[in-house]
């Protein structure tokens, strides 16, 4: 990882010194994203309430721009017209699953809503993706099912949880546990971990 990639956690690590039982889990995360960016592959997220808008967001902060400035590939570009790549950005390849609601409410109303993610990430998922399932608990039955899915199909899942042991912690590469169980404290800290993640991302790969 570059020494500017690293920075970005470190600046997290004074901001939010609670957040340093998360750095191993951190580092192991952001090397599972660059790497499977690094060779085509793609992210799909989960959650639910505060954490499906946490899902959005988190997609959002992958697709474009964040903190630097992000080209448009110069292969893509030469076929475009100038002003239009001019008001381009470089983007990742992200999908929010809960953003569905056609395949979500389809599938929930004819077959089971604790499976409606995992429908996504079968049909969606492939070698090499990764999954992010973002649960205070750990234990929402619709996101421990997609990361099942996802180990599945030769992905890897990792799980933004708050601090306790749970399904999603026995299931997935890497678990990113907060230091709180209240749930809106665990959003809380879910934020700012995911934006450092989402900076130090960029950072590796623009």
């Amino acid at each position: 990882m570059k020494e500017t990639s690293i920075a970005l956690i470190d600046e997290l690590m004074l901001r939010y010194p609670e957040l340093a039982s998360c750095r191993s889990s951190m580092e192991a995360a952001l090397d599972i994203l660059v790497k499977s960016y690094r060779a085509g592959g793609k992210v799909l997220v989960c959650g639910n309430g505060g954490s499906a808008s946490d899902a959005e967001h988190i997609c959002g902060e992958l697709l474009k721009k964040f903190k630097k400035f992000r080209a448009v590939p110069q292969e893509l570009a030469s076929k475009l017209r100038p002003e239009l790549v001019a008001k381009l950005e470089g983007g990742l390849p992200a999908i929010s699953l809960v953003s569905m609601s056609g395949i979500i409410t389809a599938f929930a109303n004819d077959v089971a809503w604790e499976t409606a993610f995992a429908q996504q990430v079968l049909s969606l998922g492939k070698p090499g993706d990764v999954l992010i399932a973002l649960s205070t608990s750990g234990n929402s039955a619709n996101c421990v099912a997609a990361a099942e899915v996802m180990k599945a199909i030769g992905g890897t899942a990792i799980a933004f949880t708050g601090e306790r042991e749970s399904k999603l912690s026995e299931i997935c590469d890497v678990t990113i546990r907060v230091p709180e169980t209240e749930t809106y404290k665990v959003q809380e800290l879910h934020l700012p971990v995911y934006h450092a993640l989402c900076a130090a991302i960029e950072e590796e790969l623009f």
